[in-house]
């Protein structure tokens, strides 16, 4: 099922608001940070607002620490900006009223060595936490294949 999500959302997208900066021009994000998934604000309210992204991302984050696979890119990382951070990064990719203050996917990731079953690691525990969240099945591939593409930006990044 990733699978067929992660090739769904391959499609060209817009970005929805203006991409972070590169400060490092070594750096060449091959995908943007913030594309356009939709123009309808139903799917923000079908994650509950920032408060529903909120509760998703503390969820997500102790899933992602209980794991062995992603466990390493967190439990010494500021938990807190991480959450926050993709709180308004999902927000903004879903038309809600918020602004995306990080860096590019590329850059946060660079020198990671995001290997790629431990990005299909965080990407099943998301599901998971979405699912538990009661997060309606059409909401979450929606926002699965607007993620997905970004692939190339954090797996195995050493650029």
């Amino acid at each position: 099922m990733i699978t067929m999500l992660l090739a769904a959302g391959l499609m060209a997208a817009q970005p929805a608001a203006a991409e972070p900066p590169v400060a490092d021009p070594a750096v060449k994000p091959h995908y943007p940070t913030l594309p356009v998934i939709t123009q309808n604000e139903h799917l923000y309210e079908a994650f509950g607002g920032k408060e529903g992204l909120t509760a998703l991302m503390d969820d997500a984050m102790n899933r992602w620490l209980a794991n062995p696979r992603t466990r390493p890119f967190f439990a010494n990382a500021d938990q807190a900006r991480i959450k926050d951070l993709l709180v308004k990064q999902f927000c903004v990719i879903m038309h809600g009223p918020c602004t995306y203050d990080g860096r590019t996917m590329a850059e946060a990731h660079r020198g990671m060595n995001v290997s790629e079953g431990s990005f299909y690691a965080l990407v099943e525990e998301l599901q998971v936490a979405m699912n538990k969240r009661h997060i309606p099945f059409n909401a979450q591939n929606r926002l699965i294949a607007a993620l997905a593409p970004m692939h190339r930006d954090i797996i195995n990044n050493t650029k």
